[in-house]
C-alpha cells in the first residue's frame, strides 16, 4: 500500500486542496529522490494531445481526408465506443507517412504558441527546485512524445526520461508501428520496464491512478472529478495550482 506524505501541521486535506505553502511543505517532506510527473492537467490545464490534434487539422498540418477519419473517431471516443489507449494510440499513429522533423518542428510551435505561456508556474518551479536538489524526474503521458518533448526541453527533462504515446521511423519517416501508449495501467508498466520505483508522482486524472499507486507519495493535481474522490478517500495531498492566465 503507498504511503502518504505527512502535510504540514494544521493543514487540511479537503476536497479543497492545500494552500500552495502548505502543498510544497509536503513535498519538501516527502523528500523524493525519484519524481514522476504527469503533464496535460497536471503542469498545465487542458489537453495537449486534442489540442495538437485540433491544431493539425485548423492548420492543415492533416491531410483532409485524415482529418475527418480523426474527427470522426475522436467523436467515437468521447460518446465511450473507443477506449482511452485505443485512442491515444491513433492519434500519434495519423501522422504515418510525414516526417519527423516536420512533426517535430510542428510540435515545437504548438507548444510555444499554445501551450508554454499557460503552465502552472507553481508547478513549474517544483520541478526545478526538486531538479536542483538532484532528484531524478520522469515524465510520463498519454499525449504524443513530440509535444511532451517540446515541454519538458526547457525544464531540462532529457527525452530518455520521457514516456509518451509515441510511433517509431524509418530513415526520418513516421510509420505506424506503435512504440508505446502510456496511459490508465500502461503508465505503471512503462514506468516499471524503465525500472523506476518512483517517491513521490504527481497526477491529475483516473488515468493516472496506476502510477499513482506506485508511488510512496502521490500527489493528486488539479485532479478531475473521477480523481478527486479517490485522492479523498486515501488522504491524497490535492492541489490546485493556477495558471499565468
Amino acid at each position: 500500500m503507498p504511503q502518504t506524505p505527512v502535510p504540514p501541521q494544521n493543514a487540511q486535506l479537503s476536497s479543497q486542496g492545500l494552500g500552495t505553502p502548505e502543498f510544497l511543505a509536503a513535498v519538501r517532506a516527502a523528500a523524493p529522490r525519484i519524481a514522476v510527473f504527469d503533464y496535460d492537467g497536471t503542469l498545465w490545464p487542458g489537453d495537449a494531445g486534442k489540442g495538437f490534434m485540433d491544431w493539425s487539422i485548423e492548420t492543415g498540418l492533416l491531410p483532409p481526408d485524415r482529418a475527418t477519419a480523426l474527427e470522426a473517431r475522436h467523436t467515437a471516443y468521447r460518446e465511450g465506443d473507443v477506449d482511452e489507449i485505443t485512442i491515444c494510440g491513433e492519434m500519434v499513429q495519423i501522422y504515418r507517412g510525414m516526417g519527423e522533423r516536420a512533426i517535430r518542428d510542428a510540435a515545437d510551435r504548438y507548444f510555444r504558441e499554445h501551450v508554454e505561456a499557460h503552465l502552472f508556474p507553481t508547478m513549474i518551479s517544483l520541478v526545478r527546485e526538486l531538479q536542483a536538489a538532484g532528484v531524478e524526474i520522469w515524465a510520463v503521458s498519454s499525449t504524443n512524445n513530440w509535444v511532451i518533448e517540446a515541454g519538458v526541453h526547457e525544464l531540462g527533462i532529457v527525452p530518455d526520461r520521457v514516456l509518451a504515446a509515441c510511433i517509431g521511423s524509418e530513415d526520418g519517416v513516421l510509420t505506424d508501428r506503435l512504440v508505446d501508449v502510456p496511459s490508465d495501467h500502461r503508465k505503471a508498466e512503462a514506468l516499471q520496464r524503465a525500472g523506476v520505483i518512483p517517491d513521490a508522482v504527481f497526477g491529475n486524472s483516473i488515468h493516472d491512478l496506476a502510477m499513482l499507486e506506485l508511488a510512496r507519495h502521490a500527489f493528486a493535481i488539479n485532479p478531475n472529478e473521477d480523481l478527486l474522490p479517490v485522492a479523498m478517500e486515501r488522504g491524497w495531498p490535492v492541489y490546485f495550482p493556477s495558471s499565468n492566465r
